[in-house]
Order: C-alpha cells, then sequence, then structure tokens
C-alpha cells in the first residue's frame, strides 16, 4: 500500500439538500444513506475550519451541478448554506490499496 499526500474531506448530504436534489428527478431517490462525496485536499493542516472556509464554494458548486447545471435554480452560497445542507469529516491520512497509478482528469 502506498500513501497519498492528500487528505480528504467526505461530504454527506443533509436533508435540505436531499430535498433540494429529488425535486429535479424521481429517480434520484437520494436519502440520508445515499453515497457521500469524497474531496482530496492538502494533507497537512491543522484546523477544519479553516479548511473548509478555503474549499466550501468549490464543493457546494460541485454537489448543486451533479444535480443540475441550472443556476437558477440554485441556493445562496454560504458557509451557513453549506452547513445547513452537508455535514463534513476532514482527515490527513490516505492510503492507496490500488497497484496502479493514480490518474486525474484535467
Amino acid at each position: 500500500m502506498k500513501i497519498v499526500n492528500r487528505g480528504y474531506i467526505v461530504v454527506h448530504p443533509k436533508q435540505n439538500y436531499i430535498d433540494w436534489a429529488n425535486q429535479f428527478e424521481e429517480e434520484f431517490l437520494m436519502d440520508e444513506f445515499s453515497e457521500p462525496t469524497i474531496y482530496l485536499i492538502e494533507d497537512d493542516f491543522f484546523e477544519d475550519e479553516q479548511v473548509l472556509k478555503a474549499n466550501f464554494k468549490k464543493i457546494f458548486n460541485n454537489e448543486l451541478i451533479a444535480v443540475t447545471e441550472d443556476e437558477a435554480t440554485h441556493p445562496e452560497i454560504t458557509l451557513e448554506n453549506f452547513d445547513n445542507w452537508f455535514s463534513c469529516v476532514l482527515g490527513t491520512t490516505v492510503f492507496d490499496t490500488q497497484k496502479t497509478d493514480l490518474k486525474a482528469e484535467k
């Protein structure tokens, strides 16, 4: 196993996001048990709050666009709204269990 030089933010949807997302597609059927999204971040940080403040806009926007690209339907992207729509867990250790190299889209 290899250690990857990244930390992570695991983003779980809260009911506000679930309700908003489900109005766009009946087949979407998101609920509180839906798969979270993991965002890789710098691996050397000490304050979760500072990391979230630095990344919440990108994360919030990505989560909204994953449902619909119609920005007229998106809520205002604020830290307060982010906190009301998602719960997050941050960590600093990521192991890669695969033998193949990581690939990233540009």
